[in-house]
């Protein structure tokens, strides 16, 4: 896939010319110094994700990503780096910056898919990432505005009970890549929160996972206030929404039910769906979904 297959289409859109020439794009001679970055911006439920499309050494991920993320640049919660599959059942390949992990990075590439397939029914591909041992199965379905996309997630190892004082309840999710403690209170709550920043720093220097997620839930009104630790990056963010801790959270609530579960999950960016399926106690499946826009393509630079 060329750089040029995935530019989003917009067929039927007419086009304008105006009397005044527009503004060239500077040269990279222009750009003294600085690295191109070609990138498309979406966003899921509000979690700000850029997919570069352009090709870079690995051992640059986490600078470029840095830079692309802060608010005087590019600006968003994550980077992921888009790759050519390796297994021969992947249609594409998935690398976060941060090695993790991150499912809405993984829906928001379904998203790019679909705008630039020239299909109008719903799009089913398979995902190679960072952070996940086989392919993720995606789908994405174009809307009026955006796209509905739809993730299955990885099993979680383990769901073990967590002491912590005060909780109405409280576990730790564990994956080989993650871990994330789900805690039950009042998740607006000024304490909660600076204890979920204790202890995603905390368990960063103790768990030895790429992403520590603090998940503070309030049950009672269906709300999750997701904090995300990627150490790699030294990246601490109270994030708009988190696919991988929705799941976190849909494996919890499966669990303590002991059956199928369907939840609508309200987070600060907008609303997120996980699905969980048990058997005998266990469970046996597990997606989200969320709806995705396309919010910005083009070049940034990087000054090394």
């Amino acid at each position: 896939m060329t750089r040029a297959d995935l530019r989003p289409r917009t067929a039927g859109i007419a086009r304008h010319r105006s009397a005044h020439a527009r503004p060239r794009r500077p040269s990279q001679e222009l750009v003294h110094g600085a690295r191109p970055i070609e990138f498309v911006k979406l966003s899921p439920a509000s979690n700000t994700t850029l997919l570069v499309t352009s090709r870079h050494a690995k051992s640059l991920y986490p600078s470029i990503a840095r830079q692309l993320m802060r608010t005087e640049h590019v600006h968003a919660e994550q980077v992921g780096f888009v790759l050519p599959p390796r297994a021969p059942s992947a249609q594409t390949r998935l690398h976060m910056a941060g090695d993790e992990l991150c499912a809405n990075a993984c829906m928001s590439l379904a998203a790019l898919h679909a705008a630039t397939s020239t299909g109008r029914g719903k799009l089913s591909l398979r995902i190679e990432t960072s952070g996940a041992e086989q392919p993720l199965h995606s789908t994405a379905q174009r809307l009026e505005a955006g796209y509905r996309c739809q993730l299955q997630l990885p099993l979680p190892q383990q769901i073990e009970p967590y002491p912590l004082s005060g909780a109405a309840g409280c576990a730790l999710v564990r994956y080989p890549d993650a871990v994330h403690l789900i805690i039950e209170c009042q998740a607006s709550d000024r304490a909660e929160r600076h204890r979920a920043r204790r202890l995603a720093l905390e368990m960063a220097s103790t768990q030895g996972t790429s992403v520590i997620g603090i998940m503070l839930y309030d049950p009672s009104r269906g709300e999750l206030a997701p904090l995300v630790n990627v150490p790699a990056l030294g990246s601490l963010v109270w994030e708009s929404s988190c696919g991988s801790g929705t799941a976190a959270l849909g494996a919890y609530l499966a669990a303590q039910a002991g059956s199928d579960i369907a939840a609508e999950i309200k987070q600060p960016g907008g609303t997120m769906h996980v699905k969980a399926r048990c058997s005998k106690a266990a469970i046996t499946d597990l997606w989200i979904s969320t709806d995705i826009q396309i919010v910005a393509q083009g070049t940034a630079y990087i000054h090394d």
